[in-house]
């Protein structure tokens, strides 16, 4: 994606990775976090399905999910190649035209969303896979031009902003002049979960990094604001399904993957 492309969908795109990663076919944990996630497989269809409900097993060319609570299985066959998009949940409205709370604990078809994008995976697939970040990039601007794009209002922007980092939601409630049930309220409208949720989900997101790259977990739980490591351990179980020791055994080549896919798009 070019540098100007990147710099106009920077407000609303978190993360774009473009990948291509061979190795032993397996399962892939799709972890929960504070952002819309969008993934366009391609050569072969995203397997996913909610941990624990087989129900809601799909193939998908164009997957969207908003924020969860349980990690997504992704099923593979040895290879897994497209492009993984992280979008904002304000971003929501102004790229799929509907709000993150509608996408809560959902997996549902991007072109179910917007139908505009119902071609990109076809175009994806005769598109070399140095173009696929520019290809994405060029749909999502597009979808960005149709719309008016709107942000959340100013004090649940800020509100999300201080529970990122780790602000109780009293505090976050008093800091922006709210109670805490109309803030509750604000919150679960924008964003599909609850302030108490989204505080847990941004921990979880910025231990993840953490984990991956090794450091003592008592560590990791006293820099990502748990109480102690049985803090954390505890909601890794819950979260990911898993310890944070043994995703890392499982996940770590895939990790290191994706944020070298992250790393050089950005760089493109």
């Amino acid at each position: 994606m070019g540098v100007a492309a990147a710099a106009a969908l920077a407000p609303y795109v978190r993360s774009m990775s473009v990948y291509d990663i061979t190795g032993p076919p397996g399962v892939h944990l799709g972890l929960p976090s504070t952002q819309v996630s969008v993934v366009l497989p391609v050569d072969d269809p995203l397997d996913v399905a909610w941990s624990g409900d087989p129900g809601s097993r799909q193939r998908s060319w164009q997957s969207v999910s908003g924020l969860h609570t349980r990690p997504a299985h992704i099923r593979h066959g040895g290879r897994m190649a497209g492009v993984c998009l992280g979008l904002t949940p304000a971003s929501a409205r102004s790229l799929l035209g509907v709000p993150a709370a509608a996408l809560a604990g959902t997996l549902v078809e991007l072109d179910d969303v917007d139908r505009s994008f119902r071609t990109l995976p076809e175009r994806l697939a005769t598109t070399p896979s140095s173009g696929w970040g520019a290809a994405v990039g060029r749909a999502l601007l597009q979808a960005l031009e149709r719309r008016e794009a709107r942000a959340p209002r100013a004090e649940v922007g800020r509100a999300l902003a201080l529970l990122t980092r780790g602000a109780a939601v009293s505090a976050v409630a008093s800091d922006v002049g709210l109670t805490r049930r109309h803030l509750g309220e604000l919150v679960r409208v924008e964003t599909g979960v609850t302030p108490q949720r989204w505080r847990q989900l941004a921990r979880f997101q910025r231990s993840q990094p953490m984990v991956a790259a090794g450091r003592r977990l008592a560590d990791v739980a006293a820099a990502c604001g748990y109480a102690d490591q049985a803090h954390l351990a505890r909601e890794w179980r819950e979260l990911a399904g898993c310890s944070p020791t043994a995703w890392r055994r499982q996940e770590l080549s895939i990790v290191q993957d994706m944020a070298a896919s992250r790393q050089q798009d950005g760089e493109a």
